[in-house]
């Protein structure tokens, strides 16, 4: 028995708790929204379809008790990300939005890991530990696990390979300052600048960066068609959740407060972390070349500096 909260009944909250559900991740889904009548009408709709969908049971209301004696607590509710907007000119709204909330989603579960998906991620992560007092493996943000896969769908689609075959990661910033770790980047067993797309011809430095730039923007690129990213980060979203239910020690670039890693600490940004049942429990320290740790450097103090800006 396990039960999944999703705070939030948002474009990206109810995409989380339907992804849960086809997933088959939890049997009991809660769906908590402030908008009684929106909630409500969300988790009927998923409700609805059980019968396609395994052994989740879903339910929810506007009562934040629907939420209590939960395993994970999956925090999507905040204001969203306007078209032009950065992710950190979300923060002070989203920040006021946590301090009202946390206290009590933990009071009713206080055995819970939280994944906040809310933006800015990095900034939000630093603020709830804060809030809360939990350690970093308990509360932390879901990061660059969607951007990794974005850059992975991209590089699958240049050569013409599984995804599964890529192994790729975004790190640093769910944001602005995220950047692609080119340097542990491979195909298979076979490192991305050597392989080839035809014989004798490698990719170029160049377009690697554009791939990056591409990866980057990408999220700015739904939102201006559509309003808001939802499918994919309720399916990343779940991806974690599964990790950390089946225990799985599955390695994914989520957003934990550092300590010491490559000479960052309190604050929080995404690189390759064990993920279990106990939450975010290591985060694994990986070789970067200069230009990069200088990326990783450069991300830490956005963070650093949109923290001091909102008084943390």
């Amino acid at each position: 028995m396990s039960k999944i909260s999703v705070v939030g009944a948002g474009a990206v909250g109810t995409a989380t708790a339907y992804a849960l559900l086809i997933k088959e991740v939890a049997s009991e889904i809660a769906l908590y929204d402030i908008a009684a009548e929106k909630v409500e009408a969300e988790v009927l709709d998923l409700a609805h379809g059980t019968q396609f969908t395994g052994f989740s049971r879903i339910y929810g209301g506007s009562d934040i008790a629907v939420t209590a004696d939960s395993d994970l607590i999956i925090v999507t509710a905040g204001a969203k990300q306007k078209p032009g907007q950065t992710r950190l000119d979300l923060a002070g709204t989203n920040v006021a939005i946590l301090k009202d909330m946390l206290p009590e989603l933990l009071r009713h579960s206080p055995n819970a890991i939280f994944m906040l998906v809310t933006n800015p991620c990095d900034v939000l992560a630093v603020v709830a530990q804060k809030i809360t007092g939990l350690p970093s493996n308990r509360i932390f943000a879901s990061g660059t696990v969607l951007d990794s896969a974005r850059l992975r769908w991209v590089i699958a689609e240049r050569f013409k390979v599984s995804n599964n075959s890529v192994h790729a990661y975004i790190v640093g910033e769910h944001g602005d300052s995220e950047f692609a770790l080119w340097s542990q980047t491979r195909i298979g067993p076979v490192p991305i600048t050597e392989w080839e797309l035809s014989p004798g011809v490698m990719i170029s430095q160049q377009e690697l960066d554009q791939m990056a730039i591409d990866v980057k923007n990408a999220a700015y690129k739904v939102i201006a068609g559509k309003g808001a990213t939802n499918y994919a980060i309720g399916l990343s979203a779940t991806r974690i959740a599964q990790a950390i239910l089946t225990d799985s020690n599955d390695v994914l670039s989520v957003s934990t407060v550092l300590d010491n890693y490559l000479g960052v600490s309190g604050v929080a940004l995404s690189v390759p972390t064990v993920v279990n049942r106990q939450g975010a429990i290591r985060a694994v320290e990986v070789p970067m070349t200069k230009t990069e740790h200088e990326k990783f450097l450069a991300s830490a103090a956005a963070i650093q500096n949109s923290l001091q800006a909102l008084g943390y």
